[in-house]
């Protein structure tokens, strides 16, 4: 792949796979020693800096400390054990509004509600609900309506020669 390329460990000087993400940055293989190795190598480096040489240490560091904790208490007890985090949330229940009265409503406002008025009305002439029945009615009335535009409707054949 042209996105991988190998490098030399600093530790145990096996050839590794670097991560595409750090192929610039990564000297250390995945082994334990050798992330180990790199963790200190890198902490050598940071202390070895003279502004960071006493950051840990003397009484302003201390009290920077005191003050980050009673901003942030109970840090350390919110990440703990036990504790069991939700995959979903709880669900509101959406509240359906009532239809307002569609005399009322101008004809263009009215003709967005053709989907459910066309539901509606199917479900009145199948004289029922389930969608089943519905979905039977729909394709009977679907044939119904195309064989009206071919004009082969099926009454014509019933009553004879039409007009």
């Amino acid at each position: 792949m042209a996105n991988r390329r190998t490098s030399k460990c600093r530790c145990c000087g096996e050839l590794f796979q670097a991560d595409v993400r750090n192929r610039g940055r990564q000297k250390y293989c995945s082994k334990p020693a050798c992330r180990r190795a790199g963790k200190a190598a890198r902490q050598r480096r940071w202390l070895g800096k003279p502004g960071n040489r006493d950051y840990f240490r003397g009484p302003e560091h201390v009290e920077r400390v005191r003050m980050w904790r009673a901003a942030h208490a109970g840090y350390w007890r919110s990440h703990g054990r036990g504790q069991t985090l939700a995959l979903q949330d709880a669900l509101a229940r959406q509240v359906i509004e009532p239809p307002e009265d569609l005399s009322t409503r101008a004809l263009q406002d009215a003709l967005r509600l053709q989907g459910p008025v066309l539901i509606g009305l199917i479900a009145h002439l199948s004289d029922s609900a389930l969608q089943d029945d519905i979905a039977i009615t729909t394709r009977r009335l679907l044939q119904l309506g195309q064989d009206i535009l071919a004009g082969r409707s099926a009454d014509a054949s019933q009553a004879g020669a039409g007009p």
